[in-house]
């Protein structure tokens, strides 16, 4: 099995793919005016969001950005209630399984919109994500092949448990394995993906499972859509069609203690940025100050 060919060199436009909500809705709004700034080629933004936040994130639509409602991306199974014990969330019900939560829902809506996209490529990126350079995403093809994001040796049990698990997970979901450790990691900040390729595995998984791929995919609450989509590249399709690199697209602050707090972290965050970084991420909830990193933004900007 391996992917269609795509589109010409001439012809590869990218769909960049945001799954936000209403609290980082002004981390998302940075994020966007740094794609406006930066990003080159042919390209539009999609912002992937709950019915009930649809509204407010319009106000960022504009000539390369629209905002795209979680339903349509969803089964019609799952529906949102409050989360009695977390105030301003929502558990997703189904009648498969235990609730899920939401962060389980944006990788579902990730899939689904990467299958339907009209463009050949697919770049997933996280709202708390600024672009520092400019960028050209036909850069990602090389020949017929793009850019798989894969770091070997980054998952181990002592520090990586939760990944371990989602290892598992996929072990089951793609009938490999069984997975060795130390393994790579597949997740990141921003993530490319082929969509024939998106659309190869969705046929695969149910074809195996004999269900629909969000049921198969669902089954354990326990999964990464990264790693899936990683390791049906590496192990059902041996890296067909695809270039690896182990090189993060972004210096991201994942932790409390990455970098110190205040504004001279994220200078320094800025400043250990990779000759081939192209941005920064600041993961919302280690406690940044947004004026701050707007404050840097800018000073970065001025300077250039």
């Amino acid at each position: 099995m391996s992917p269609s060919s795509p589109t010409s060199a001439a012809a590869r436009p990218t769909a960049l793919m945001t799954a936000s909500y209403a609290p980082d809705f002004e981390r998302c709004a940075l994020l966007c005016e740094s794609l406006d700034r930066h990003v080159q080629g042919d390209w539009h933004h999609y912002l992937l969001v709950d019915t009930p936040d649809v509204q407010r994130f319009r106000s960022l639509e504009g000539p390369r950005r629209s905002v795209v409602d979680q339903r349509e991306l969803l089964p019609w199974w799952l529906r949102a209630v409050p989360d009695p014990t977390r105030p301003r969330r929502k558990l997703w019900l189904r009648p498969f399984g235990k609730p899920l939560r939401g962060w389980h829902v944006q990788q579902i809506m990730k899939i689904a919109f990467a299958a339907i996209a009209r463009e050949p490529g697919v770049i997933a990126i996280d709202s708390d994500v600024i672009l520092m350079r400019d960028f050209d995403p036909a850069t990602l093809w090389h020949g017929d092949d793009y850019r798989l994001y894969r770091l070997p040796d980054e998952i181990h049990a002592d520090i990586r448990s939760d990944h371990v698990a989602w290892l598992a997970h996929s072990d089951r979901l793609l009938g490999i394995g069984p997975y060795r450790l130390p393994a790579a990691g597949f997740i990141d900040s921003m993530v490319s993906w082929r969509t024939d390729t998106v659309r190869a595995m969705i046929a695969y998984i149910e074809k195996r499972h004999g269900v629909s791929w969000q049921r198969a995919v669902t089954q354990d609450r326990a999964f990464a859509e990264y790693i899936i989509y990683g390791r049906f590249v590496g192990e059902v399709l041996g890296d067909a069609g695809h270039w690896p690199t182990a090189e993060p697209f972004c210096q991201v602050a994942w932790f409390k203690d990455s970098f110190e707090k205040g504004i001279d972290g994220l200078r320094r965050l800025v400043g250990e940025m990779g000759p081939n970084q192209i941005g920064i991420g600041v993961q919302s909830f280690i406690g940044y100050d947004m004026n701050d990193i707007r404050r840097v933004v800018e000073e970065i900007r001025v300077a250039s």
